[in-house]
């Protein structure tokens, strides 16, 4: 059963760091996998996308401050995000899929997997 799981997700104020990870069970057989978020009263934003080659995109509103990282024997990818603010409060999920690859791998793409989601909450 294909599975995807995040975790990291917590409190911190504006300014601080926070590092998600999400893990693809070994049969997601995933060659792009990206990160989303979704704040309360606000459509799912992409955020970052990273490729089976490491080709990663990132949303405007993630660059420069948010890094997405992947281990690929562990089927992981990381979210590292730095300068925290109070709107980057939101759910944040995973997503993976097995047919994207390339330029088809993009933050917003949709994607066949997701994960149940984890909560990132920046206070002011």
């Amino acid at each position: 059963q294909v599975q995807v799981v995040e975790s990291g997700g917590g409190s911190v104020q504006a300014g601080g760091s926070l590092r998600l990870s999400c893990t693809a069970s070994r049969d997601t057989y995933a060659t792009c996998m990206g990160w989303f978020r979704q704040a309360p009263g606000k459509e799912r934003e992409g955020v970052a996308a990273i490729d089976s080659d490491g080709r990663i995109n990132y949303a405007d509103s993630a660059k420069g401050r948010f890094t997405i990282s992947q281990d690929k024997a562990k089927n992981t990818v990381y979210l590292e995000m730095n300068s925290l603010k109070p709107e980057d409060t939101a759910m944040y999920y995973c997503a993976a899929d097995r047919y994207r690859d390339g330029p088809s791998c993009y933050a917003g793409a949709v994607f066949d997997y997701w994960g149940q989601g984890t909560q990132v909450t920046v206070s002011s």
